[in-house]
């Protein structure tokens, strides 16, 4: 395993961001390859301690040759927004300087070439530098896995139609709740980038066949646990034997995915109604009806009539809600998987 560190320069003088990238090479030309980051929004850590827990194991995996393909991985894949704190508080989402999202406006390259890309001779923002970065990093690969978390929920994938169903030998490899499976454009996130270029050329070059694009949440932001890091990791190694970037035959073959599968027509963001403290009926995971309460929102503390109930708008399944206790009138209180398309139904991404 050999270990690099790159360096991005900063938007000041004297400021310069070290991001840690592993390589382990493959021992056969025709395996498929692998890409693996986390924390690109900086402080989202499951995905970041899976990788630790995954890092043993590849190193047992190459020391006994069983490494076919060449796997990169970025275990903190955005220096700039871990850095950035208020009050001890990482503030990791977006760029404090452009004030946009770290997994939005990645180029969309025409064809899988890197070359594409700008070099850091290009005058840019050190955002858009790491987003340049990153994909000269991953483009190539035939299986990327970016690694994020939600507030509170359960583990599940976002997949592009493009490779949906061909991917549920993933989802069950991993152990996933659930799968959301998503068309149109995403305001060019990561995975949106990482699979564009594949689509601009003929499909027998692009082979989609053997390309995995994922953006995988990993519960939620204090879902930091040994054992969860652990499961994590053996659904990742399960991924890459599966798709055969490494051999073991102790592994075994992914049977079908047992967990819902929804497009992304069908996700409702349920709103609170008013501000006020939070007072959840129902947790990740749980299957709710039609008119359920999904929770009470204490608008006026003591008073008569000073509640206000949330009911679910159809049947379905938690996929996550909030972590604060505290809305604002308008704010989405819980992300619901329906058993039909939403009255609000939207494409790409679901929020900033």
């Amino acid at each position: 395993m050999e270990k690099n560190v790159e360096t991005i320069r900063g938007d000041r003088e004297g400021i310069v961001y070290e991001m840690p990238v592993y390589r382990i090479a493959g021992s056969s030309d025709d395996a498929p390859t692998a890409y693996i980051q986390a924390a690109l929004h900086g402080d989202e850590l499951p995905g970041v301690v899976a990788i630790d827990a995954l890092m043993p194991k590849l190193r047992k995996a190459e020391g006994e040759g069983r490494i076919l393909g060449s796997l990169t991985i970025v275990p903190r894949a955005n220096p700039i927004g871990a850095n950035q704190q208020f009050f001890s508080a990482v503030q990791g989402r977006f760029d404090l300087a452009s004030r946009v999202n770290y997994n939005r406006d990645f180029p969309l390259l025409a064809r899988p070439d890197v070359s594409l890309l700008p070099g850091d001779e290009v005058a840019m923002p050190a955002d858009q530098r790491l987003k340049a970065r990153l994909l000269k990093l991953s483009v190539g690969h035939d299986i990327v896995l970016d690694l994020h978390c939600d507030d509170e929920g359960v583990a599940y994938l976002y997949v592009p139609n493009a490779l949906w169903p061909a991917m549920a030998d993933c989802a069950a490899a991993m152990g996933v709740d659930a799968v959301i499976h998503w068309g149109g454009q995403s305001g060019s996130s990561f995975d949106e980038a990482s699979l564009h270029p594949w689509l601009q050329i003929p499909r027998e070059e692009a082979r989609l066949d053997r390309r995995v694009v994922t953006t995988v949440e990993y519960r939620g932001t204090s879902d930091v646990y040994a054992d969860t890091a652990e499961a994590d990791a053996e659904g990742i190694y399960s991924l890459l034997v599966a798709r055969g970037v490494i051999s073991d035959p102790a592994v075994a073959a992914p049977g079908p995915f047992a967990g819902v599968a929804a497009p992304i027509s069908h996700i409702e963001m349920v709103p609170s109604p008013c501000a006020g403290a939070i007072l959840y009926d129902v947790k990740p995971g749980d299957k709710v009806k039609a008119g359920d309460r999904l929770a009470t929102i204490v608008r006026a503390p003591g008073e008569e009539g000073g509640r206000v109930e949330v009911f679910a708008p159809q049947d379905g399944f938690v996929l996550t809600r909030r972590s604060h206790r505290s809305t604002g009138a308008g704010d989405d209180l819980v992300k619901l998987v329906g058993v039909a398309p939403s009255k609000d139904a939207r494409s790409g991404a679901l929020e900033a």
